[in-house]
């Protein structure tokens, strides 16, 4: 990663606006009694995230930004990037991945630092967005590690198109109706008021607000953080889109979950304040060949406020744990 100067940082205001809307969020309270209790702090948890090896691709008419790391005769493992987030929050797992696995990490359009608009703002978008790249990148059964929007995309993509994926790896994120949402997630769903709030306030408190309800051990990097305004810069009133569309797009997925007939390691933080672990049971009764583990001192963000354990997860999965399905 190449680090932009100066670094964008929220401002003053993009953090006074973000406690405005915590104040109004009731989950935040136990989130910030869990950040206590995990003695966290605003010292970054890594002085410098680990180097992923990052590339612009030409796909379907945009832009698309991938990380690739290759490792000839290894399993494939595919990343799909979160929301308010980019695949640079991979990069607490990256080294331990990339030493197994032949790694692909992937912006979604209209998702971190990839090109696209409202066209993308739908899971079923996403979906074919998925099926096309991994057509366009040759990868052979490939592993989907999907968390937040990320999950949404892989269920649509594996649906709509069975025996393209060898596993998926999904947690944290919308798929299954009704789906068990925190306040938050509930008023950008129902209130246009609220999404025109968010689009204005931009990137800088979008992201400030999602790092301070996301995480319960994990404090991100400058770098990160610059990373993840630059994303959303301007954009958010897209992104407000695939808010409103939310129950439209859960009921194209939710009729697939039957059809998941391939092996499913659910993950999900058990402090998650954005969609509640509630989800997961329900996902796992729901699919035919699931197993499920909550991770039990992570909230939203489980991949980075659990990094080692999260890894552990994926590698076990990856190498062994999948066949058992």
């Amino acid at each position: 990663m190449i680090p932009a100067t100066p670094l964008r940082r929220p401002s003053l205001l993009d953090k006074a606006i973000a406690s405005a809307l915590l104040l109004i969020t009731p989950e935040y309270l136990n989130v910030r009694r869990r950040q206590r209790g995990n003695g966290r702090s605003n010292t970054p948890t890594l002085a410098q995230p680990p180097a992923m090896p990052l590339e612009t691709i030409e796909l379907l008419g945009e832009r698309i930004r991938i990380g690739r790391q290759r490792r000839a005769g290894a399993p494939t493992v595919l990343l799909i990037c979160p929301l308010p987030q980019s695949i640079v929050a991979f990069a607490p797992i990256w080294p331990a991945l990339a030493a197994r696995f032949d790694l692909v990490a992937v912006d979604l359009p209209g998702f971190g630092r990839s090109s696209g608009g409202l066209e993308w703002m739908s899971f079923a978008a996403q979906g074919r967005f998925l099926k096309a790249l991994i057509d366009q990148l040759q990868l052979v059964g490939p592993h989907l590690v999907a968390p937040d929007v990320g999950m949404a995309a892989a269920v649509a993509c594996v649906g709509e198109n069975p025996g393209i994926a060898a596993s998926l790896v999904i947690g944290d994120g919308p798929a299954i109706a009704p789906s068990s949402n925190g306040s938050i997630i509930n008023k950008l769903v129902t209130s246009g008021f609220w999404r025109f709030m968010v689009a204005m306030a931009g990137a800088g408190t979008f992201v400030e607000a999602g790092n301070r309800l996301g995480y319960v051990n994990y404090t991100p990097n400058p770098l990160e953080v610059d990373d993840y305004i630059r994303s959303y810069a301007g954009r958010l009133g897209p992104i407000c889109r695939w808010f409103r569309d939310y129950p439209a797009s859960l009921a194209t997925t939710d009729p697939l979950l039957a059809q998941l007939d391939l092996p499913v390691q659910l993950f999900w933080g058990h402090h998650d304040a954005l969609l509640d672990v509630e989800n997961a049971t329900r996902l796992q009764q729901r699919l035919p060949r699931a197993q499920l583990q909550v991770l039990e001192n992570a909230g939203h963000y489980s991949y980075q406020d659990a990094a080692e354990a999260f890894s552990n997860l994926v590698i076990r999965w990856v190498e062994g744990d999948h066949l058992r399905l």
